[in-house]
């Protein structure tokens, strides 16, 4: 029985607090430089340190994988989650579903915003190959998709909302330097908002830098961060629109 009040990472034997580092260190590779990796890693709290890989990465820069073991430990029991909630469902389940209680497909708007232009994230959860076999929202039969790309102006992505009476409305922000994802964000639901849209539309967010408590802090149904799949963010769709709109 694993104890949620000490977590603490797994290496050979459970709680023996093995970790794995790896890091660079601005010194020419050799004995000084392995030396200062282990006397880091000390100072950290870590004990048992051993390097395990030592890596001359050119113009006095050295490159480390360290293992090291740790006596912290982590009261999971006393964490809370904030995070997007459903139920996971198969591709065809929430088709039929869909099928049977709108009678319809639903209609998502995406793109990313601002001056963002990376389209990978948005692209693997709209594309109809997905990533990693978990296919995208172009694949259901349940949803009608309209990716618009890239660095696209907020005021036109609000246009094409209405345009097509989106259901949904998908923003990827990849681009957070000087928090300007929170700046087009924010632009985005202000412009929502002006045109008397906000209220009829589910608007999610995603992004490496994204999490669900930040989404919700700006308004926003959900945020879905890194490892997000795209089965992930249809069933949050189809599940949060049957609970937002049976009301």
């Amino acid at each position: 029985m694993i104890d949620l009040r000490s977590i603490r990472p797994y290496g050979d034997q459970m709680g023996d607090g093995a970790v794995q580092l790896s890091f660079t260190i601005p010194l020419e590779c050799g004995p000084l430089a392995r030396e200062v990796a282990k006397h880091f890693c000390e100072k950290l709290g870590f004990q048992d340190v051993t390097v395990a890989t030592m890596e001359d990465m050119g113009e006095n820069f050295t490159f480390f994988v360290v293992y090291a073991k740790t006596t912290i430990s982590v009261d999971a029991s006393a964490i809370k989650i904030v995070a997007p909630k459903f139920k996971k469902m198969t591709r065809e389940q929430l088709d039929d579903l869909v099928k049977r209680e709108f009678n319809r497909q639903i209609v998502v708007v995406g793109a990313t915003v601002g001056t963002d232009a990376h389209t990978v994230g948005l692209d693997s959860i709209l594309n109809m190959k997905g990533f990693h076999g978990d296919y995208g929202l172009e694949r259901y039969h349940a949803f009608k998709v309209y990716n618009m790309g890239a660095q696209v102006p907020p005021i036109e992505l609000v246009k094409k909302a209405r345009e097509v009476q989106a259901d949904v409305v998908l923003v990827s922000q990849v681009v957070t330097q000087r928090n300007i994802h929170i700046r087009h964000l924010t632009e985005l639901m202000d412009l929502l908002y002006a045109e008397g849209l906000r209220e009829d539309l589910l608007v999610i967010v995603g992004g490496p830098r994204i999490t669900h408590e930040l989404a919700l802090e700006l308004g926003y149904d959900a945020g879905f961060g890194a490892g997000t799949t795209p089965s992930d963010v249809a069933n949050f769709i189809v599940q949060e629109l049957l609970r937002k709109f049976s009301r």
